[in-house]
Parts: C-alpha cells; sequence; structure tokens
C-alpha cells in the first residue's frame, strides 16, 4: 500500500510540473478500475460509472497545473468521482440523498472437496446479496475498506464523515454479515457444521472479510 501512494505521489509530481501523460497514463490504469465500481455504488449503471470517471481523469489533466498542490491525489479522485456521481442522481433521478449520522502473502494449499467447494460458493452468494442490503453508506465503507484497502482515514475524507462514524458503520455491517454467516454453518434446526466452519472461515479471510470470523468467535 505504501508503494502504491509513493507510486501515485510521484505519478503525480512528474504530470501537474511536468506534463508527463505516460504517468498520466500510469496512474489512469492504476486507480480506473476501483473508481468505476465505487462509482457504480452510487449510479448502478456501468456505462454511466465508466463515463464518471473518465470525465474526472480528463478534468485533471486539464486541471493538472492548479491541482500541484494536491498530496493524496487518489483520495482526491476518489472525492471527485463521488461528487460527480452524486450529481449525475440528482440531475437524472428522483432519488432523494439523505446523510445519516449515526505484503505478506499467504497460500493454502488442500485437496479439493466438490461439498465444500459448492458451500463456499453458496455462502459468497449469501454474503453478496448481504452487503448489497445493506444501507448504501454502510455498504460502500464495507466494500472501500475491505474490498480495495482503504485506511479509515481515507475513507472518512472521501466521503467527508468523521473516522469515528466510518469505524461504527464498519462494525455494523461486520455485525450483520457475521449473523448471515452464523446462520448458514449453524442452520436452525440442524446440526451445526463444525468441519466446514474452519475452512470457510480461512475462506473468508483471504477475502478480507476475515472480521467476519472473529465476531462470531
Amino acid at each position: 500500500m505504501k508503494d502504491k501512494k509513493a507510486d501515485i505521489a510521484n505519478w503525480w509530481k512528474l504530470i501537474s510540473i511536468h506534463d508527463d501523460d505516460k504517468a498520466f497514463e500510469s496512474l489512469f490504469y492504476l486507480l480506473n478500475t476501483s473508481l468505476i465500481k465505487f462509482s457504480l455504488m452510487y449510479v448502478h449503471q456501468k456505462e454511466v460509472a465508466e463515463e464518471i470517471v473518465s470525465d474526472v481523469f480528463v478534468k485533471c489533466w486539464v486541471s493538472r497545473k492548479d491541482l500541484c498542490h494536491v498530496q493524496n491525489m487518489d483520495t482526491y479522485l476518489f472525492v471527485a468521482v463521488k461528487n460527480q456521481s452524486l450529481n449525475y442522481l440528482k440531475k437524472y433521478s428522483h432519488i432523494h440523498l439523505v446523510q445519516v449520522e449515526d505484503t505478506n502473502e499467504t497460500k493454502f494449499v488442500r485437496t479439493f472437496n466438490p461439498q465444500e467447494e459448492l458451500e463456499k460458493k453458496e455462502l459468497l452468494f449469501k454474503m453478496e446479496q448481504s452487503i448489497e442490503a445493506l444501507p448504501q453508506q454502510c455498504r460502500i465503507i464495507f466494500r472501500l475498506i475491505k474490498e480495495d484497502g482503504i485506511k479509515y482515514k481515507e475513507v472518512a475524507e472521501i466521503l467527508n464523515i468523521s473516522p469515528r462514524t466510518v469505524q461504527t458503520q464498519l462494525f455494523r455491517a461486520m455485525k450483520k454479515l457475521s449473523i448471515v454467516l452464523s446462520e448458514y454453518t449453524n442452520p436452525v434446526g440442524s446440526a451445526s457444521r463444525p468441519d466446514h466452519l474452519s475452512s470457510l472461515l480461512i475462506f473468508l479471510g483471504c477475502l478480507g472479510l476475515s472480521g467476519i470470523g472473529r465476531l462470531l468467535l
């Protein structure tokens, strides 16, 4: 993550001071997919999200001299994409937006088990459904932290909320998702499945959802 931040800072210096189009291309390819996914959390249309992100990058290139002071360009881009996405919703939909406050690499090697693979696919499907069912802000915070690996402080800056709110919303998301996992591994009226629980929790850990497992222990 530190190398990524350093790369972005170096690229932006080259872009804003030296008009380096190769550095701009590198920045684009590094962040484009994550920014589109982020915009999709608001607009729910891939083509629209792609257009929003493209517009933001174009504006950054055009205004690069005025933005040379920006320290965290990735955070700046996420905020810009969020604002553009919200502007799109205000302009083209009847949705009313209300703000509610409230590398070490490890590999697991094991023999193939069709039953476990099926259960993992079922669990992933249930988890994805549950994530999508979370309140919008809660869902966005969960995905930014657990799927994109963005830090609490940066998420707070992107969404213009306090770090404490980020922490609270993430905890609520994890708590709700832990209920789904608990119901799956210990269905009502059935014997628990301890043999599968460990492997499922390891699997969730590989997906960045290990905190859910800890809530069950």
